[in-house]
């Protein structure tokens, strides 16, 4: 009978447990113990089955008379490393003398830690630089080129780059920030993507000449209807564009094409594609997975030499998560660089 209560305990706990006695003996241990640990055959001794010198001994000593022992380990083999969070609690029912040993996988709280560190890291360091900058012209400004008219234009001048520079950073983090919030909330208005990328093309058309890019628009005649927040569109196709003036070359073209899907596999249904093309250098392969990571450059000088926050594609990614689409990347070193946005042309069907 207690038997019997022990394994239906065991399977009704939704986490990694196992169950000793008072010898820590197995007496039990449920499926996510055994997809954790392999097989766990009853009567084998606990330390057999799970060779981790500190929870063996918080289990030698709940077993010795102490309630309860609580710690954080990391299991596994090399290729897969587990950080779980262990509790050994003391049994003293009726028949069932030992003690019950609950493992608690961790890990996507710990690498969600580790993102808040590194994106905190990140932060500090981006922002420190022109700080940095800042205090060293404002300090050589008031002694050494205090009476010196060209020093100081050209110190203002640095002086307002970094200043701008840090103003876009903020801008960005706040913006990625409000992205974030609505990831979830689907867009409930329809827009006309044609027209908004009509919009985007005219507005960056001046930075494209300035920049020694041609600029073009393929496709986008007539009105195209999808669901969608017009300013974060516009925002990712101003982001991608602008991406491929600073990136692709003087004297090369950036396309904008706009084609629609009659079936997108992924989505379900139909779909409006929009590429954004450049005659670039490039991106190696290697980069091209971890482009929409915060704070991820291939070049880092020649980003913030550009203006770059790092951030753009971060923003891009969310942007279109949120619209249930999906953003593909291109790229070959030397032969340029696409960077594909497909949206549901209704995201009901999804």
């Amino acid at each position: 009978m207690i038997e019997a209560r022990l394994h239906a305990l065991l399977r009704a706990v939704p986490v990694a447990m196992l169950v000793v006695d008072r010898q820590a003996r197995i007496l039990g241990a449920n499926e996510p113990a055994e997809a954790l640990l392999g097989a766990v055959p009853g009567g084998r001794p606990f330390v057999t089955v799970l060779r981790h010198p500190e929870v063996n001994a918080a289990l030698d000593a709940v077993l010795a008379g102490q309630e309860r022992a609580r710690l954080n380990v990391t299991l596994g083999a090399a290729d897969r490393r587990v950080f779980c969070e262990v509790t050994v609690t003391a049994l003293q029912a009726p028949g069932l003398l030992g003690a019950a040993v609950v493992i608690e996988d961790r890990s996507r709280d710990e690498e969600t830690e580790q993102m808040r560190r590194d994106f905190v890291a990140n932060v500090s360091h981006e922002l420190r630089t022109p700080l940095t900058a800042l205090m060293g012209f404002i300090e050589t400004l008031r002694g050494p080129a205090r009476n010196d008219p060209a020093a100081r234009a050209r110190f203002l001048d640095i002086m307002e780059r970094e200043a701008g520079r840090m103003n876009r950073l903020v801008a960005d983090l706040l913006s990625l920030s409000r992205v974030e919030q609505d990831e979830r909330r689907r867009p409930a208005q329809n827009l006309d993507l044609a027209g908004l990328l009509r919009s985007v093309v005219a507005t960056l058309t001046p930075a494209a000449a300035a920049a020694g890019v041609r600029l073009e628009l393929q496709g986008a005649a007539g009105k195209v209807p999808v669901p969608g927040d017009a300013d974060q569109l516009v925002q990712v196709f101003h982001n991608l564009v602008e991406n491929a003036l600073k990136y692709g070359g003087g004297g090369g073209v950036a396309t904008v094409t706009l084609e629609r899907l009659a079936h997108e596999p992924v989505l379900r249904g139909p779909a409006w594609a929009v590429s954004v093309a450049d005659q670039g250098e490039g991106i190696d392969q290697q980069h091209l997975p971890r482009l929409t990571e915060r704070f991820y450059r291939v070049d880092t000088h020649r980003s913030r030499e550009q203006g770059g926050t790092g951030l753009g594609l971060a923003i891009v990614k969310h942007i279109v998560n949120r619209h249930r689409g999906r953003l593909r990347i291109e790229s070959e070193r030397g032969k340029g660089s696409r960077f594909t946005v497909i949206l549901p042309e209704q995201i009901g069907r999804i």
